[in-house]
């Protein structure tokens, strides 16, 4: 003889299916306004489309025209679309901004290499393309740039606005992603400063003009790199990535690292890591822009699906072993001054510490500054202390002043 079921549990069965309804029905009412959203977002243009041949020599700036939202006052800025070498060593396009000033005070001007932070790894999520061009990835004190009389070369990087694959929070691979030089339209240049937050510097970026970082002693060129600024960069991937689940708004975050990484690596597969239920809203997630307004719907959608996106750790297995690849290790063959904010939940204060004792063990020119009751966003915004001093380091390595490291 069967046993009856309690009425209680009965009605737990039922209250569960109810709550997976409506968070389906919500879900999907979301998506469908993150759709309408998405329709009236920034898109790239004809601008950016390769030419059917490409050049084989890697740095040549194949068009650019005048660009004038949101500049300085006294500045002047030009778009441009330049060739790079891709992670499988074929040619692949690249676009920028670059940003001058209209008066010349030397011959050649200094240059800021600018490597952005995040804003997304879907194409249109280039700065150069998003209406708040200097906005978006954060590009402080560009004011303070044009009034020392410096260039700003801000890199898009591959496949934000140009056609090809963007490689997220991935180091370069062997026989790919060299750096070049490359002349803004006009102007004679010396490369000489890298600069970028989060996963900018850190992801030795290649596919800039003039790529900053470890990626500079693979290019066998004189570039005349005197600094490197890394500004609460994503050094420890193993420890950022597992941390996203319980990151406000880490959601994003992880869709972006997912889809990078499952994109560039057969052994890392959706299947493994997400969580069955999450998987329409990671690869959904991925294509989204940091800073649309669609992005306030993801949050919700994260929010309605309930529980992590990921599966156990993200850092075991194929993928935890391909985080371990992409850490930033190279040598960087210039002062390095390394900005951290002391409340950064998305960068960990203690990785960071950890990773500039390391860097001063292998590389020595190490100047590591924290900034008390700064996250990671506010660290890099104007009213920072960091950006005065930004400049000013900036300043003395471009006047030629030996650089103070902290390093014991």
């Amino acid at each position: 003889m069967s046993r009856a079921t309690p009425p209680d549990a009965h009605a737990g069965v039922v209250v569960a299916d109810a709550r997976r309804c409506c968070a389906l029905v919500v879900a999907l009412a979301l998506l469908a306004v993150s759709v309408a959203l998405q329709r009236d977002a920034p898109r790239p243009d004809d601008f950016y489309t390769a030419p059917d041949e490409l050049s084989a020599q890697p740095g040549q700036l194949l068009r650019s025209e005048p660009f004038t939202r949101a500049l300085p006052e006294g500045a002047q800025a030009w778009r441009i679309l330049y060739t790079t070498t891709g992670d499988a060593g074929d040619q692949v396009t690249a676009s920028a901004l670059v940003v001058a000033p209209q008066e010349r005070t030397s011959d050649p001007l200094p240059v800021v290499a600018w490597a952005h932070g995040t804003t997304g790894v879907a194409r249109g999520c280039a700065p150069s393309v998003l209406d708040n061009s200097f906005e978006a990835g954060a590009t402080p004190a560009l004011d303070q740039v044009v009034d020392n009389g410096w260039v700003m070369v801000a890199t898009d990087y591959v496949g934000l606005g140009s056609e090809g694959e963007h490689a997220y929070l991935l180091g370069p691979r062997p026989g790919g992603r060299s750096s070049t030089r490359c002349e803004p339209p006009g102007s004679s240049t010396t490369w000489r400063s890298a600069t970028g937050p989060s996963s900018g510097v850190t992801r030795r970026v290649g596919t800039a003009p003039c790529g900053p970082a470890s990626s500079l002693p693979s290019t066998g060129q004189d570039v005349g790199v005197v600094g490197v600024v890394a500004m609460a960069p994503a050094s420890d991937l193993p420890g950022l990535v597992a941390n996203l689940d319980v990151v406000p708004g880490g959601a994003l975050f992880a869709s972006y690292v997912m889809e990078g990484y499952a994109d560039t690596y057969d052994d890392v597969r959706y299947e493994d890591y997400v969580r069955p239920s999450a998987r329409i809203l990671v690869r959904e997630l991925a294509g989204r822009r940091l800073a649309e307004k669609s992005t306030l719907v993801s949050v919700i959608e994260s929010l309605v699906a309930g529980g992590p996106i990921f599966v156990g750790s993200p850092t075991t297995g194929a993928f935890g072993e391909r985080l371990d690849e992409n850490v930033p290790t190279g040598s960087i063959p210039a002062p390095l001054l390394l900005a951290q904010g002391e409340d950064d939940q998305l960068v960990l204060p203690e990785a960071q510490a950890a990773y500039a004792e390391e860097r001063c063990e292998t590389h020595g020119n190490v100047d590591f500054r924290t900034y008390a009751g700064r996250d990671h966003v506010p660290l890099v915004e104007d009213d920072s202390p960091l950006i005065p001093e930004l400049i000013a380091w900036t300043r003395d390595r471009f006047d030629g002043e030996p650089a103070t490291p902290t390093c014991p």
